[in-house]
């Protein structure tokens, strides 16, 4: 009993605060092991980890930055083209209107020759007319005439010779009495 009462004294003076040393070395050996396979396995692979966010996080930033400017850049280059094509738009609509005045203007030349040319052609027409008109009425105001003179006399004035020059003679007092006027 001598041992059982050794180890129960020895527990009774053993301060639980207090580690044994064999626990210490124990504990000691334990950590070693558990921060040699941390640092050789598991921190490495969460510093990848890590690295590879802070590339893709920095490398998403760079993208979308990259990204914005070609952005940008196209939108520049939509605003010159939609610039360029309002120009070219407004260039056409003037020539347009400058095409449709030209167009415009010939064609009232033209109608204005076509006019012209209509007043001339009737003006002709109307002057061929009132000879042909006045040929009638002469040859007509003649004819009656001889027949009037005729009736006056009381001859017949049948003569051709004589008749047409009783005829000129009354037009051309007929003419001369109305230039007269």
């Amino acid at each position: 009993m001598t041992s059982i009462t050794y180890l129960a004294a020895e527990e009774s003076t053993h301060n639980p605060i207090v580690p044994l040393w064999q626990e210490l070395v124990l504990g000691t050996i334990a950590f070693g092991i558990i921060c040699f396979v941390l640092m050789k396995f598991v921190f490495p692979r969460m510093e990848e980890t890590f690295r590879a966010r802070v590339d893709a996080i920095e490398g998403g930033i760079k993208r979308a930055e990259q990204a914005q400017a070609e952005a940008n850049e196209l939108l520049e280059r939509y605003r010159a083209q939609l610039s360029e094509a309002r120009t070219e738009a407004a260039r056409i609509r003037d020539e347009a209107r400058a095409d449709a005045e030209g167009i415009r203007q010939d064609l009232l030349s033209k109608a204005r020759e076509e006019s012209d040319r209509i007043i001339a052609a009737g003006r002709d027409q109307l002057a061929a007319q009132r000879e042909a008109i006045v040929r009638d009425l002469r040859s007509e105001v003649g004819t009656l005439a001889v027949d009037l003179a005729g009736r006056i006399v009381g001859e017949s004035l049948a003569d051709e010779a004589r008749s047409r020059g009783t005829v000129d003679r009354f037009i051309s007092e007929l003419d001369t009495a109305g230039g007269r006027r």
